[in-house]
């Protein structure tokens, strides 16, 4: 049961962040990054394969963070894109 809690809390935080950065590229490195750890932490604690869990969820990632638009409030540039 812990499992499961942490792997929504997980995916939240990840939904949550899923529209950080300026630019479609920067959103798509920064969550690739952010996916392919929550997917990894999840499939680590479903005691499934953990490389996969990260490629799924790094794909995942650079998906959701191409296609979101940018947030509304500008908290300064991604450290992932310089």
């Amino acid at each position: 049961m812990a499992g499961r809690g942490a792997s929504i809390l997980l995916a939240i935080v990840s939904l949550a962040l899923a529209g950080c950065g300026v630019t479609p590229g920067c959103r798509a490195v920064s969550t690739g990054m952010l996916g392919a750890g929550t997917g990894a932490a999840i499939a680590a604690i479903a005691g499934g394969p953990i490389a996969l869990g990260a490629a799924i969820g790094g794909a995942t990632g650079v998906v959701g963070g191409a296609v979101t638009p940018p947030q509304a409030a500008f908290f300064g540039p991604s450290p992932f894109c310089y």
